[in-house]
């Protein structure tokens, strides 16, 4: 077998390193290059299949070990950090809610394999159905990213994270559609704004990591908000 068709699988094994590592900095207390270990994942989802596709090496192997380690990555990982960061040591219900934003992980990942291959409806733009994995990942750190930067600290606030992060679970498994990449379009006269806050976002990156987190997910809750408000209102994409 030719060593570029294995290139999906090494960046999907890659993504599973970075989430089996960052167990290993959870329990030692480093819940920062956890984050970073996660976010590092959630970067890099997706560049399997865009190479599979490239590459013409697409696989139901590759497919299924993908769909593995998003569960691992965005479904065990961050639930662990949140119960290790505000709910340990509290009221033992706060399980509860590791339980439930896991088990939505799941069944959300178990729903998109699927529907894999199950064509979108005539006339509908791209679109998630419900909170992908890597966006409720990051949205279930968001409060903790807000945490690093100096601003809040919602480790004292157990119960209200709990629920938080249960109700993230449940947006996960939801029929709401949410935005997709693949949906973007960018005027040609605005290519010139993307390329400058590109250029911002990679100062951020290696001067203010924390504060480009917070914005980033601070951004995706907005759009995921509007997003709700749509479905509510009986719009589709």
């Amino acid at each position: 077998m030719p060593i570029l068709l294995l290139l999906p699988n090494l960046v999907t094994i890659t993504g599973l390193c970075a989430g089996l590592t960052a167990i290993r900095f959870i329990m030692v207390d480093r819940l920062d290059y956890a984050a970073m270990l996660i976010i590092f994942a959630a970067a890099i989802d997706g560049l399997d299949g865009l190479i599979a596709r490239r590459l013409n090496a697409q696989s139901t192997f590759g497919a299924e070990l993908d769909s593995l380690a998003d569960f691992l990555n965005f479904g065990v990982v961050p639930s662990l950090m949140v119960y290790h960061f505000a709910l340990a040591g509290t009221y033992t219900t706060n399980w509860v809610f590791v339980l439930v934003y896991t088990i939505c992980a799941c069944l959300r990942l178990a729903r998109f394999n699927t529907n894999r291959d199950t064509p979108p409806p005539p006339g509908t733009k791209p679109h998630f159905v419900g909170v992908p994995a890597p966006g409720g990942a990051m949205l279930a750190l968001l409060p903790m990213f807000v945490g690093f930067l100096g601003l809040a600290d919602f480790s004292d606030w157990s119960l209200a994270y709990g629920i938080y992060l249960a109700l993230v679970g449940l947006l996960m498994t939801s029929r709401i559609p949410t935005i997709s990449a693949k949906a973007m379009r960018i005027p040609r006269d605005k290519t010139v704004f993307v390329l400058i806050g590109m250029a911002i976002a990679i100062g951020l990156l290696v001067t203010r990591f924390w504060l480009l987190m917070v914005l980033a997910g601070a951004g995706y809750a907005v759009v995921t908000l509007w997003a709700i408000a749509a479905y509510l209102r009986g719009k589709r994409p």
